[in-house]
């Protein structure tokens, strides 16, 4: 009996030699205590009890246990607490992006929206607003819109040149770039926050480094060529929601009874064009620079790029001239990320007679570079260069310094020429002057012909666009101005490509002319101002509402940018 409370006694921890010494002693003793006991005669010695020893070792446990117990339980509850918290940090490190909103924004339905307790503002007209004039109707009576039932776009991609380029993966590169720019001192973190920005961080790695596998595989797909499908989820912001929406875009605000032009995407043709993601944008764009060149639509196309960012980060509007809207440049500082608008509506230098009548001809010199986007577009890493509607306005054309032409000028023994001549010659002399500089690397993307869609009379002759659907892709027909200013942009940036890939620089095409000859529902038409009683304005059937349709083109710009990120 002895030596089985002796092995059971072994097999507790070492915190109980001393006891097990204890007991030891005890049953020795009381060996001796029998031993030392006189023997009567006729009388045996009495065994000591066989149940002392397990009294004995009853009481030692009873002892003990709840002296131990303590030490086992918290041991058993630290570890516990251990697990949870890990598993707190993963699942805070997976979580939705809406959970790293900016500081004055709250995540609601999977995105970032501005607190209820946040002022907002909302941006007025700028003063070149009254610059921002519709086609002349002498030339929209070639361009009219035409439905046609049963017959397809007439748009072909004979002139878009295709080219393949070596592809690397670029996924350790934009790793690097990510923790470079971050520069965060983790040892001032505590373990929990260091949890939560390294998945976070990895997470949105991953997210990238998968998109750009996918994009791999769009690549093969025309983007540009669908229609447009039912998007309920739209839109992804209100004019209550980003500040840098301009009046005469500002639809809501202005009581535009529909809504339904808010609910639609683009839809290519074989594969799916992803919505908008401003982290992913951002993230891609981290240490870049953007740059738009163009006119009032391409101001358009910036301000909805910035309203989509807004549900992640407001940018410092560090323009020359706040005010003036023309020029303009923003920087994401969290992002270390720069857009910069750089007006030229006419591509090429341009003066005027009279700069306060905007009704006088303007000199065109075709041949001549506009320093005041050419000077400048050196340090960017992307340019989307465009310009349509201000080709059909009055001009002077010069060429070597000497006038060659007019468009609905008076004089009678000046040579009059179409905006076709004069849209060419300032295509060519603008990727000319981008081809000439030195120290440009960027990519240029031409971003082409946004149609108008005046009906039931020209643009100052009670002309509108009431309509509140798209069109189906059999409903309209490219043709007339439309169809001709779109070539002449194809054919141009073809000349260009082939010059700039001795040079190593990349032209890129940004077509947009397709999924916008579809929209005549996404113009602010007489939604761009206050109802006036005494005052008749035109209606506005040239820019697009914001939020709108033109959100769309950010939707085929990321896209763009991934493709350039594979092949760089």
């Amino acid at each position: 009996m002895t030596s089985m409370v002796r092995s059971l006694l072994l097999l507790l921890p070492s915190d109980f030699c001393l006891f097990s010494s204890l007991f030891t002693t005890a049953i020795n003793s009381m060996k001796l205590q029998a031993n030392d006991l006189p023997i009567l005669k006729n009388q045996t010695r009495r065994k000591t009890p066989r149940i002392a020893p397990l009294v004995v070792l009853a009481l030692l446990l009873l002892a003990i246990i709840p002296i131990y117990y303590p030490f086992l339980w918290y041991q058993s509850k630290t570890n516990s607490s251990d697990t949870s918290s890990s598993s707190r940090i993963s699942l805070l490190a997976k979580s939705s992006p809406s959970s790293f909103c900016h500081d004055d924004l709250s995540p609601e339905n999977a995105h970032c929206s501005p607190k209820d307790d946040k002022p907002h503002q909302t941006a007025t007209a700028g003063p070149d607003d009254e610059e921002d004039e519709e086609p002349n109707p002498e030339v929209l009576s070639h361009g009219s819109l035409v439905k046609e039932d049963g017959r397809d776009l007439e748009i072909t991609n004979a002139e878009k040149e295709t080219e393949e380029q070596p592809k690397s993966d670029v996924g350790q590169e934009a790793e690097a770039e990510a923790a470079a720019a971050t520069g965060t001192n983790e040892e001032d973190k505590g373990p929990e926050l260091q949890g939560i920005d390294d998945g976070a961080s990895t997470s949105r790695r991953r997210d990238i480094d998968q998109v750009l596998a996918q994009v791999t595989e769009r690549e093969k797909c025309d983007i540009f060529s669908g229609e447009w499908v039912p998007n309920p989820e739209g839109p992804y912001y209100t004019n209550l929601t980003c500040f840098n929406i301009q009046e005469h875009q500002n639809c809501m605000k202005f009581g535009r009874p529909d809504t339904q032009y808010l609910k639609w995407r683009w839809k290519p043709e074989g594969c799916e064009l992803p919505i908008f993601d401003p982290f992913q944008f951002l993230e891609l764009m981290r240490g870049k620079s953007l740059a738009f060149v163009g006119d009032s639509v391409a101001r358009n196309h910036m301000q909805s790029l910035i309203c989509l960012l807004s549900r992640v980060e407001e940018p410092e509007d560090v323009s020359e001239i706040p005010y003036i809207s023309q020029f303009k440049r923003y920087e994401y500082r969290n992002h270390n990320f720069t857009i910069e608008m750089l007006w030229s509506p006419y591509l090429v230098r341009t003066t005027q007679s009279d700069p306060n009548d905007t009704s006088r001809p303007f000199n065109l010199f075709l041949d001549e570079f506009d320093p005041k986007w050419t000077a400048k577009i050196e340090p960017f890493d992307y340019v989307i260069i465009s310009a349509g509607h201000w080709f059909f306005r009055p001009t002077m054309f010069f060429l070597e310094g000497r006038l060659a032409g007019c468009l609905y000028c008076s004089q009678s023994k000046v040579t009059h020429l179409s905006s076709y001549f004069s849209y060419r010659r300032a295509f060519r002399t603008a990727f000319r002057a981008i081809n000439s500089l030195e120290n440009y690397k960027g990519v240029t993307f031409l971003r082409t012909f946004a149609p108008s869609h005046f009906e039931n009379g020209y643009w100052d002759k009670g002309g509108d666009c009431m309509r509140q659907r798209p069109f189906k892709r059999k409903e309209a027909k490219l043709e007339g101005y439309n169809m001709e200013f779109y070539s002449i942009q194809l054919k141009e940036l073809k000349i260009a490509e082939r010059l700039g890939r001795r040079k190593g620089l990349r032209f890129r095409l940004f077509d947009v002319t397709q999924a916008m000859l579809l929209r005549p529902d996404g113009h602010p038409s007489k939604y761009g101002h206050r109802p006036e009683t005494k005052v008749q304005l035109a209606n506005d059937c040239v820019h697009w509402c914001l939020p709108g349709p033109v959100d769309a083109w950010n939707d085929f710009l990321v896209e763009l940018l991934m493709r350039e990120e594979q092949i760089s």
